[in-house]
């Protein structure tokens, strides 16, 4: 039963750290990478498509990307729906494909981007402190209906809170990892 507890914990907990770990895929870097597409859909045939499903996105460097469509006639919707994402680029179409130019993120860019990061990170602790306090109240609840002991449930929340700070640091230390290199010039 408190093994069943601390299981359910540690998992919310490793969730909450996958999320916000996709949640910096979001985020502008040093360098530009494709991810930053990953919200871009165009109407292809009535139904919302990621531009992954259309065509080939490669980041040929370090400011640029490039998006080849399968279906050349998209090229017009593509670059619309680039336009209307808001990607930090205007697309530029060639008749071929569509070239997106980055430019190199300014001082102040990279600072709003930590921000952002460090606003992900704090998100995470508060899910993280959430699933604690669920825990910690499914134990008190067994110690009121007189399943377990106070000493056990005592015992028990102090584990929990282990787990909490082990998730807790690991946050912590991913988010240092992450604004060194977003501040990388």
């Amino acid at each position: 039963m408190l093994n069943e507890i601390y299981d359910v914990c540690e998992t919310k907990m490793k969730s909450s750290i996958e999320h916000m770990q996709r949640d910096f895929k979001t985020l502008r870097t040093g360098k530009v990478t494709t991810s930053v597409l990953d919200n871009v859909k165009i109407d292809y045939y009535g139904t919302p498509t990621p531009l992954d499903q259309v065509g080939s996105i490669i980041a040929v460097d370090a400011t640029t990307i490039v998006v080849n469509p399968w279906e050349k006639h998209l090229l017009s919707d593509i670059e619309s729906a680039i336009s209307a994402g808001n990607v930090g680029a205007t697309p530029n179409n060639d008749g071929e494909q569509i070239k997106l130019f980055f430019p190199a993120m300014t001082v102040e860019q990279r600072q709003d981007s930590v921000k952002q990061m460090k606003g992900m990170g704090e998100n995470a602790k508060v899910s993280i402190r959430n699933d604690r306090k669920n825990s910690n109240d499914q134990l008190k609840k067994l110690e009121k209906d007189k399943e377990i002991t106070q000493d056990d449930s005592k015992t028990a929340q102090d584990t929990i809170q282990k787990t909490t700070d082990k998730y807790i640091t690991k946050i912590d230390s991913i988010l240092r990892d992450k604004e060194a290199e977003i501040l990388k010039v």
